[in-house]
């Protein structure tokens, strides 16, 4: 919160004298939303305490914004954030009480002395983008970064009001037709997508508040906020006043495309090695990641020819050129205050769809000419995204959508050999390859299994519940905790047995080189989970252990140790186990921050985990719980990721919610390639989860939210 130079009697009637147990000594400022106070603990540390105004305390909706804000808050607190020290959402006033942190305003700053000097720009800009990182790490989207909300301290700058900010995870979405946010600071997507905004959007605020530095202006200026934002969408930002040497970076986070701006970490990137002064910015503690980043990059992109244990590896982008999306014209409807801020409705477009068939091949080397990249559209129902799987071997592709059904897609060309079914509405899970058969999950319940080559139905199953593949067998829980084993390719019972010690396990994992599934139990005291490793032909459980903490087995190891996460009491995962059932040994492993939701992919011994906002850690399970075990870190600047996948070459591949699909080096940690984006409509959708990609040797399958399924060539991501 800034330190605004207010003082004497607040004009509000029922000005506070006390928020919780702190007494408020004067009136720092006022906003739309509430007043903020000096105040002081009781060990004497001056702290600022923002109180909603009471007409706000009343509104149902605002205390569910404002509970947000506080757990954005307390998420993101750290070294570049006013940490919160107490807050009372549920309060008569709802109150949030950070540390005071004294200093101008960036605002205020330039208002008061002018632009500000190259080198001040460089270390503003290497702060911010550190700051970004680590609230981006947190799973937190700030949303709203402009020149008033940064505090210039003699540490460096601080980011200030999370009001607007949102988790990824979650379920508080902004209303129709309504954005919040300043028109000046705004990435076009606020405007013409609200409802799906990932970290590219505080990059872009980045390259604006940076504007603002340089200039006193913005790249978007006028009087006017619903021409400022017309300008946000469709016309090139103005950079006169910015130094030459930082004007193409700040170009690149001024992108109307988010695929096509830095991502925090390449921002600092592209600013080392560090002047003295950017150096001096960043705290000491912090400067171990920085310099990592200044290892040079492999001549080539697609190689690995850097160390593989390079730490907080940060990759610049390359290659790509920044592009405007055609965008279709816009209409402003809308002005309406709130929060503090304007709240702004656009009619904006998106991008036009992708055409249907062999897409033009991209750059790569020779090898990869004789790949021609596809797209197939799916016949659909709603805005499903389609969801697939394909064969052991990789010659067959299956695909599932509301609509269609079920298909078989040639990996080769992308041709539609069948489809089978249809369902009018609602989601469809993966189609599951067992035992020579294609299996789908019907609006009735029933496993319905598809003859691979023709389509036509062999049989139907019903099922005791959801199964879990295990290879050639097919394994169901029902109420009460007993575990029914099929046969994948007749439907047959195998086997049906309660598990000894447990009364309602999940299965997790399936290792097809032991032939072993993983069930797990958490205790209901959160206190320990009972893990078995069942053999999933025979039923046999090969051995059981109870492990200290809140445990979800996510892999084995090259040696055949089973990797779980452990979760922490905020629900983030905070580190990993790697139990050896030969010994009994369980090692823990501390992840350097805690990861909100990540999804765990493992080679070997090491472990990739990505977040669901985009953060991607490695971790070599086998260092044990040293600081060697971070392999490298990488922010990819997704907003929300599906699972990743592993394909030839080391390359690790997953989805974002408008429809890209990304490949990162595993062994350099580096973003290597990306496609566009492909929404339905110009609109990204929201599902609760969204479908990994596929892989088939050296082809890269992904769907997107405008119902196409699609094949790149994963020898040559820099070309995609």
């Amino acid at each position: 919160m800034p330190p605004l130079r207010g003082a004497g009697v607040h004009p509000e009637a029922e000005f506070p004298r006390y928020a919780g147990a702190y007494c408020l000594e004067a009136c720092l400022g006022s906003g739309g939303m509430g007043v903020v106070h000096l105040a002081r603990s009781a060990s004497g540390m001056q702290l600022a305490v923002k109180v909603v105004h009471a007409p706000y305390a009343a509104d149902p909706d605002f205390r569910a914004r404002f509970r947000q804000e506080v757990a954005a808050a307390r998420r993101v607190s750290g070294a570049f954030t006013a940490p919160v020290v107490d807050a009372d959402p549920e309060a008569d006033r709802p109150w949030m009480a950070t540390l005071y942190i004294p200093g101008p305003t960036l605002s205020e700053q330039v208002k008061r002395n002018g632009p500000m000097a190259p080198a001040e720009l460089r270390r503003l800009t290497a702060g911010l983008a550190e700051a970004l990182r680590d609230i981006h790490r947190a799973g937190v989207i700030h949303r709203d970064l402009k020149p008033s909300n940064v505090l210039l301290t003699d540490g460096g700058p601080k980011v200030i009001d999370f009001g607007i900010s949102r988790p990824y995870d979650s379920d508080l979405r902004t209303e129709t037709g309504k954005l919040i946010g300043s028109p000046p600071y705004m990435a076009p997507e606020q405007f013409q997508r609200p409802r799906e905004v990932g970290p590219p959007a505080d990059v872009f605020a980045l390259g604006s508040v940076i504007v603002h530095a340089a200039t006193g202006r913005g790249p978007f200026d006028s009087d006017s906020p619903y021409i400022v934002a017309y300008q946000v969408v469709h016309d090139q930002p103005d950079l006169g006043g910015v130094p030459e040497e930082l004007a193409p970076l700040v170009g690149r986070c001024l992108a109307k495309d988010p695929a096509d701006r830095p991502t925090p970490d390449e921002v600092m990137a592209a600013l080392e090695p560090p002047s003295y002064e950017a150096d001096a910015f960043i705290p000491a503690q912090r400067r171990r990641a920085s310099v990592a980043a200044a290892v040079p990059a492999a001549p080539d992109r697609d190689g690995a020819e850097e160390d593989t244990h390079v730490r907080a590896a940060r990759p610049v982008r390359r290659g790509r050129p920044s592009r405007a999306r055609p965008v279709l014209a816009g209409a402003l409807l809308l002005l309406v205050a709130g929060a503090g801020a304007g709240a702004y409705a656009v009619w904006g477009g998106g991008e036009v769809p992708g055409r249907t068939g062999p897409e033009r091949a991209g750059g790569g080397d020779r090898a990869a000419a004789a790949f021609t990249p596809w797209r197939t559209e799916l016949r659909r129902t709603g805005s499903a995204t389609p969801v697939c799987a394909s064969a052991g071997s990789g010659a067959a592709l299956y695909c599932s959508v509301a609509g269609t059904g079920t298909a078989r897609i040639d990996p080769a060309d992308g041709r539609v050999l069948w489809s089978a079914g249809s369902s009018s509405a609602g989601a469809i899970a993966a189609p599951i390859v067992s035992g020579g058969v294609v299996l789908s999950t019907g609006p009735d319940g029933k496993l319905h299994a598809l003859d691979p080559v023709k389509g036509t139905a062999v049989r139907d199953t019903a099922s005791p519940g959801g199964v879990f593949p295990a290879g050639d067998t097919l394994l169901a829980v029902a109420d009460g905790g007993t575990v029914t084993a099929l046969d994948g390719t007749s439907g047959a019972e195998r086997w049906e047995r309660p598990l000894a010690g447990h009364t309602r396990p999940d299965f997790a994992l399936y290792d097809g080189a032991s032939g072993l599934a993983y069930a797990f139990e958490h205790a209901s005291s959160g206190a320990s989970t009972l893990v078995t490793a069942v053999d999933a032909l025979s039923g046999q459980a090969s051995w059981q252990r109870r492990l200290d903490g809140v445990l979800t087995p996510v892999g084995t190891a090259g040696s055949g140790d089973l990797v779980l996460t452990a979760m922490n009491g905020d629900s983030d995962t905070s580190g990993l186990v790697r139990y050896a059932p030969g010994t009994g040994a369980a090692v823990r492993v501390a992840l350097p921050f805690a990861m909100d939701g990540p999804q765990v992919v493992m080679a070997g011994d090491a472990a990739y985990l990505l977040a669901r906002g985009g953060s991607l850690l490695a971790v070599d399970t086998a260092a044990g719980d040293t600081a060697e075990a971070e392999l490298w870190r990488l922010e990819t600047g997704v907003g929300r990721a599906s699972a990743p996948v592993l394909g030839e070459g080391g390359r690790l591949y997953f989805s974002a919610a408008d429809g890209r699909l990304l490949a990162v080096d595993t062994a350099r940690g580096a973003l290597v390639g990306q496609t566009r984006a492909r929404l339905s409509g110009g609109k990204l959708t929201y599902a609760s989860d969204l479908p990994a990609p596929v892989t088939a040797g050296r082809t890269v399958v992904g769907t997107a939210p405008d119902g196409s399924v699609f094949a790149v060539d994963g020898l040559a991501p820099g070309g995609w």
